[in-house]
């Protein structure tokens, strides 16, 4: 779901190892992104939009074999390289799949504990499809699942979407609040911020 519109440096993608797709991963140190979530062994962890899948492969990383990660993204060739390098690194909890996440997921009411989505709802035009995105979010959560979402900061700056793209924490959140949202945590990632938020 990522595209060119993603927070990037200078430099072009800081996450894009060897070409592999777009990542905003390698922006902000990875450690502090996953000190912040808690994932607790064993949990169930959806990627949305999970591009070229650094956070997907971390995550799954963290989460052990008991654990398991969704990965989706609409471009097929995208979930093909990811699920190359599963196969390569032996990763045996990671479940890649072709799937437009402003549509109906191919994942079961009440059953994710965390929701993640990294610099792609300003990509998304989440004024056109916020219904369909936070509906189906709060379909697959558990009732106290959480949602974390990274994004580009609302600032001028000469990489990454323009500002009218962006979308500020205090937006999200508004935004969230009438699909059964709140707010639990913000955190300051340089460039870009992580919202967290669970199921009222």
């Amino acid at each position: 779901m990522h595209n060119g519109n993603i927070c990037k440096g200078e430099h072009g993608f800081r996450g894009n190892r060897n070409r592999r797709g777009p990542s905003s991963f390698s922006m902000q140190h990875p450690s502090l992104v996953f000190s912040e979530l808690k994932l607790k062994a064993g949990e169930i962890f959806l990627d949305m939009g999970c591009g070229a899948g650094d956070y997907t492969i971390e995550a799954a990383k963290r989460l052990g074999d008991s654990g398991v990660v969704y990965a989706l993204d609409v471009w097929k060739e995208l979930i093909n390289n990811l699920a190359n390098e599963v196969d390569s690194n032996g990763l045996k909890n990671i479940k890649p799949m072709v799937a437009d996440i402003t549509d109906k997921l191919p994942i079961e009411d009440n059953s994710v504990d965390i929701c993640f989505i990294a610099t792609v709802l300003h990509a998304i035009d989440i004024g056109k499809t916020k219904n369909n995105v936070f509906s189906e979010i709060h379909r697959v959560l558990k009732p106290n699942g959480r949602l974390a979402i990274i994004e580009c900061k609302k600032e001028e700056r000469h990489f990454g979407p323009p500002i009218h793209m962006r979308l500020s924490p205090q937006e999200l959140e508004a935004l969230t609040l009438q699909y059964g949202f709140k707010k639990t945590d913000l955190v300051d990632l340089g460039y870009n911020y992580m919202l967290q938020l669970t199921v009222k």
